[in-house]
């Protein structure tokens, strides 16, 4: 049986190119949501998730930090995937003849300099491989979608323009999710560990729990926070450090948030990718 990597969204998604990308000897396994390729992965029906958490244009992927701690998933790596966007319709259709342009609502702002040169609309829908794949059974001419060039491939359309997007530096940082924790592994580029926490309901006990890094020299590269349960009382911060849990400077530190908080869970701890924020 071939080992399987799960992901959101149609065949010649962005996060399926991702998967190709970077785990090229797994077979790519679609889901319609991202509680989908959880339940891929409780069930065994895949053995690595590929997950985007971040896109340098429009910032962080929605639900994604909520999901992961209730998961039951470990970080095992990250892989950053730049979002190359391809204009594509059926086959014999000219750039002239498009009259809409069709992609996620998250891309269409991407490429809005090219559509506007070209007069082209911009039509949002559900997804970006699947409006390739709308295109392809419904035979429309004057339709073009946004997407990559995998669903170009997939679908049997025309490329018509490649790298369109306004800026070129458009890059989504996904995780590859495992069922099993590997804290054996050791990175070229150093290791990062991705953990959630609440502080305790006591004053400054954000600013005292951080402390514990700053004084003992690990670099946290992310700190966010989201709401639990939909309360505005009750917060719960997702962070990103350099360094292993079991570096000696790492280990002082947790031991100092500690102090400050009353729920820890690190979700892995996994080698930088070369291009770390790059």
């Amino acid at each position: 049986m071939n080992r399987r990597i799960a992901f959101q969204g149609e065949p010649g998604a962005y996060s399926h190119e991702a998967c190709r990308d970077s785990r090229p000897d797994y077979e790519a396994l679609p889901c319609g949501t991202f509680e989908d390729v959880i339940e891929a992965m409780k069930s065994g029906d895949a053995e690595l998730a590929m997950l985007p958490v971040e896109n340098s244009t429009y910032g962080r992927v929605a639900d994604i930090h909520r999901l992961l701690p209730e998961s039951g998933l470990h970080i095992i790596d990250e892989a950053f995937t730049r979002v190359k966007i391809s204009l594509m319709a059926l086959p014999g259709v000219k750039l002239a003849d498009i009259k809409t342009a069709r992609a996620h609502l998250v891309l269409l702002p991407q490429a809005r300099a090219y559509l506007a040169q070209h007069g082209i609309r911009a039509e949002a829908a559900a997804d970006s491989a699947g409006a390739a794949q709308e295109l392809a059974a419904t035979g429309d001419r004057i339709i073009g979608v946004l997407a990559s060039d995998l669903a170009a491939d997939i679908y049997g359309l025309d490329v018509l323009a490649r790298n369109i997007e306004d800026h070129g530096h458009n890059t989504t940082r996904f995780l590859i999710m495992s069922r099993e924790a590997n804290m054996a592994k050791r990175g070229d580029h150093g290791m990062i560990t991705s953990f959630v926490f609440r502080v305790r309901n006591i004053p400054a006990a954000l600013y005292k729990g951080m402390g514990g890094f700053a004084t003992n020299n690990v670099n946290m590269t992310k700190l966010e926070s989201y709401m639990v349960g939909g309360k505005f009382t009750a917060t719960q911060f997702y962070a990103d450090i350099e360094g292993h849990p079991e570096d000696p400077n790492v280990k002082l530190a947790f031991e100092e948030l500690d102090f400050f908080t009353d729920y820890i869970k690190i979700l892995g701890t996994y080698p930088a990718a070369k291009k770390h924020h790059g």
